[in-house]
């Protein structure tokens, strides 16, 4: 009788495990209003969404590039934002302050009007991709073509790391910094030591963010997104590349869990609500 009891509670676990596990449910979908979309910032504060939109531009300074405003159910405010763009791709936002990279540079915006403050030319870079910040005031930026991770301090460039294989997704936390490359999730401590996290991913993984305390949500431009937990097991949560739906650089309202997922190609943004 103990041993049957016993069985039945692991059963009662497994299955309450099983509920638990993380789900993504569409809320909605921007009209095709945003051209060629790569990142999404959410701000609480002015209530919208930035969006870099790269105007089917990957590599050319053509200043056709701008980024896009638009509230919290995909409804425009202002397409053009921010203009005079090349390329832009990954975006940050600190304070009052937007960051973007953009082929070859680090655009510092002004996040109240989209006016353009400085552009930090990041030397040798030619595909500048993702960017975070650390606390420390540190910025990272991710250089996919190159394989390289660059480092800017008082508006000067230095190199971090290189001979990583297409990095692009940056997070810092704490004195970590953590890099997708290539399907792998990597952190590097602040000796600069690389620990593998997670591997077996979609080798286009593009956006990452922390979505709790300990666990992450890994965007791949291809069209899927996963669950990692801090202890590296990866959950399949989308796969929309049958559609042809690409999902790049993510962004999240943390307090609410709703992923912001830009679509590139099919110029509108995707909101999901994450659950657990």
């Amino acid at each position: 009788m103990m041993m049957r009891i016993g069985v039945l509670i692991i059963v009662l676990a497994l299955t309450g495990k099983c509920w638990s596990q993380p789900k993504l449910t569409q809320l909605w979908v921007s009209d095709t209003i945003l051209k060629t979309p790569e990142s999404v910032v959410f701000d609480g504060a002015g209530k919208r969404l930035l969006v870099s939109c790269m105007h089917n531009n990957l590599t050319e300074k053509k200043s056709t590039g701008t980024i896009a405003s638009i509230d919290l159910e995909g409804k425009p405010i202002s397409m053009v934002w921010s203009t005079t763009l090349n390329s832009p791709k990954g975006m940050l936002l600190v304070n009052d302050f937007v960051f973007v990279t953009d082929i070859n540079e680090v655009v510092a915006i002004d996040g109240r009007n989209g006016t353009i403050l400085k552009r930090v030319t990041v030397d040798g870079a030619v595909f500048l991709n993702d960017i975070a910040v650390a606390e420390d005031g540190m910025i990272y930026v991710s250089d996919t073509r190159t394989g390289r991770i660059y480092k800017i301090e008082q508006l000067k460039a230095s190199l971090y790391t290189e001979g990583l294989k297409n990095p692009n997704g940056l997070l810092c936390l704490g004195k970590d910094l953590y890099v997708l490359a290539n399907g792998n999730l990597i952190k590097y401590d602040e000796k600069r030591q690389a620990t593998v996290l997670a591997t077996g991913m979609e080798a286009s993984t593009d956006g990452l963010i922390m979505v709790n305390k300990k666990d992450f949500l890994v965007s791949c431009w291809s069209g899927v997104i996963y669950y990692v937990t801090a202890e590296g097991k990866v959950t399949q949560l989308l796969d929309v590349r049958n559609e042809k739906i690409n999902t790049a650089d993510i962004g999240f309202d943390f307090k609410k869990k709703i992923v912001y997922v830009p679509n590139f190609y099919k110029n509108t943004v995707t909101a999901y609500q994450l659950t657990f």
